[in-house]
């Protein structure tokens, strides 16, 4: 099923809904929300691998529970239910870490995406959704750094955008 997905225009506004695909293919700007899962002393983050079978950015590492943005739904909205279907985390609310714009390239057609970014404090279990997400663990944020410092090193390129407003460094 081809799930609607909102567009925006480049200022951040909603501007409609299209099919998922549409906006991948004609490079509209569309917003997701990711959410960034700290532990409750602030020295780990959780960082995972995404699933191989994911349509954009299959397989690479992120630190941000999060999706792409409901027609209807404001980015809060979003990275509370990603962060429920992703990790398994719910009954908390994400507190406004950054905002971005990223203007790149996915598959050889442009992608444009508003990225709002969230976090929150756990240090309770944490259950995948298999379709999302392979593997996860916890990582200091030095540890991060340093794998981001390797170019060959798989890591989706809008959360790449947020990396200096989410590290404690």
């Amino acid at each position: 099923m081809d799930e609607t997905v909102a567009v925006y225009d480049a200022g951040g506004n909603v501007v409609g809904a299209a099919p998922r695909s549409r906006v991948y293919a004609d490079g509209l700007w569309h917003a997701s929300a990711g959410v960034l899962v700290r532990s409750s002393d602030g020295r780990r983050l959780y960082v995972h691998r995404r699933s191989d079978t994911k349509t954009v950015f299959a397989g690479m590492h992120d630190c941000l529970a999060g999706g792409v943005v409901d027609p209807g739904e404001s980015p809060l909205q979003a990275a509370t239910r990603e962060l429920a279907e992703e990790l398994g985390i719910t009954g908390l609310n994400p507190v406004p870490l950054a905002s971005a714009a990223w203007d790149g390239e996915w598959a050889g057609s442009p992608m444009r995406c508003h990225l709002f970014a969230y976090r929150v404090t756990y240090d309770g279990p944490i259950r995948h959704q298999a379709s999302e997400i392979a593997d996860g663990w916890w990582w200091t944020d030095d540890e991060l750094a340093d794998r981001l410092a390797a170019p060959d090193w798989p890591f989706v390129p809008d959360t790449r955008v947020l990396i200096p407003n989410l590290l404690h460094r």
